[in-house]
């Protein structure tokens, strides 16, 4: 049984040709022997009708989507069609592919083991991906808390510097209260001294008269 890849050489379409590179660097990095069959070549016109005909799967890309005839790479064991590229890249993710190629029997059990191992893999990746929201979130709720005991705290050492300023003013207040007060204790003590020098001169003044006056009356007896 020989494993035959029909690909187009002169394909004007992109995906096509990458398609068909991918195909052979899969099967010659698994070491799976094939031939390969250029359908545009002189002389395979005949090699172009049987996969034409017998390939079930249209090979459609997303520049053409419903071909007209069937787009290669399509792949054959013999003339057993095996499937298009979407069909042999479905193979090779669930490692099934040499079941794919029929280069080995058919193991449901292995299929269904591999498909459910892809399934789970897939799930564990999105758990973990979930998880890892689920971690962000929660850093995020966690930091919310810390901003608001900064707030408060920022409050409260608003509230403490307006405090302390609320006692400075106060204590400015009562230092000027008190000079006001001192100052108001000398200007009595300047009255009180005034008047005290006042009735001294006013008692020195009334003796000096007495006694002139008494010179007088002395002089006038002789």
């Amino acid at each position: 049984m020989v494993l035959k890849v029909y690909v187009s050489g002169m394909s004007g379409n992109k995906e096509v040709k990458k398609r068909q590179q991918r195909v052979l660097m899969i099967l010659d990095s698994k070491n799976i022997k094939y031939d390969t069959v250029d359908i545009t070549e002189p002389g395979k016109e005949s090699e172009k009708e049987l996969m034409q005909n017998k390939s079930t799967s249209s090979g459609g890309t997303v520049s053409d989507p419903e071909p007209r005839h069937p787009l290669p790479p399509q792949l054959f064991n013999d003339e057993e069609y095996c499937g298009d590229y979407d069909a042999f890249d479905m193979a090779n993710e669930i490692d099934t592919l040499e079941v794919f190629l029929k280069l080995a029997p058919a193991d449901t059990t292995a299929v269904s083991t591999a498909q459910i191992e892809l399934k789970q893999e897939n799930g564990d990746a999105k758990k973990e991906e979930a998880e890892a929201e689920a971690v962000t979130d929660a850093d995020a709720e966690a930091k919310k808390p810390e901003a608001g005991d900064g707030g408060a705290k920022e409050e409260e050492e608003v509230a403490a510097e307006k405090a302390e300023n609320e006692d400075d003013a106060g204590a400015d207040k009562e230092n000027s209260k008190g000079e006001d007060e001192d100052a108001e204790d000398s200007t009595e003590q300047k009255k009180s001294s005034t008047t005290t020098t006042a009735a001294a001169a006013k008692k020195t003044s009334d003796s000096q008269s007495d006694l002139l006056l008494h010179s007088e009356r002395a002089a006038a007896a002789q």
